[in-house]
């Protein structure tokens, strides 16, 4: 199993409260509980390390509604290993690290709000804008050496303000003062170029999928 894959499941179970991960010869299976996501299946290999007949294997002993499959290759890969019972996201995520070290005091826009608090092992940070509504926000889950960053988003009127810097700095330094060295998230497209711009590297290529065998019956 990939490493950074594994650290991955450890700390985004922890983020997101889920039921501790079962392990399998080919990943992990995570059972979440809602309805949408009621479970989802990892895949601990990456790139040309997860082969087609891993990915088949998964997804055939899928058969109820609201099961996610988590596949570390480009969308465009793992869309020919799958049928059409399953919804792909057609743009791909990003396994993403950092070594992590201690970054100062983020310096928050005026009129901003910056607020940090941990429960349950999770740190959370807001950014409330200068009229009361959530401008920035984002969660982080140290699990000893290993730290997942989790849910980061800012809302788009505030945009381009540094916002989701400063909500990365601040839970990037609530880990390190946990003892985390190494920080894994999994990014989308357009979180990316941030990512980056703050010293994460791209570790693999990440696949989505859900079972939605009825909305493949309604086409």
């Amino acid at each position: 199993m990939d490493e950074t894959v594994r650290a991955w499941v450890n700390g985004w179970v922890v983020s997101r409260g889920a039921a501790p991960p079962l392990a399998e010869p080919w990943g992990w299976t995570i059972d979440m509980g809602l309805y949408g996501h009621v479970t989802r299946h990892v895949c601990g290999a990456t790139g040309e390390g997860l082969d087609e007949a891993t990915v088949r294997k998964v997804a055939g002993a899928v058969t109820g509604q609201g099961v996610w499959l988590k596949a570390f290759r480009d969308p465009s890969v793992v869309a020919g290993w799958l049928d059409d019972g399953w919804w792909i996201d057609p743009e791909p995520g990003f396994l993403m690290r950092v070594p992590l070290a201690p970054d100062g005091a983020a310096a928050v826009p005026e009129g901003y709000r910056l607020r940090e608090w941990s429960r349950g092992g999770v740190t959370r940070v807001m950014v409330a804008a200068p009229d009361g509504s959530l401008a920035a926000r984002g969660q982080i889950a140290p699990t000893g050496g290993t730290a997942v960053v989790d849910q980061v988003e800012t809302a788009p009127e505030h945009r381009r303000r540094g916002l989701g810097s400063i909500v990365m700095r601040t839970l990037q330094d609530a880990a390190v003062r946990q003892g985390a060295r190494t920080g894994v998230l999994s990014g989308t497209p357009a979180g990316r170029g941030l990512y980056e711009a703050l010293g994460w590297e791209v570790v693999a290529l990440l696949t989505s999928a859900r079972y939605d065998r009825a909305a493949s019956a309604r086409t």
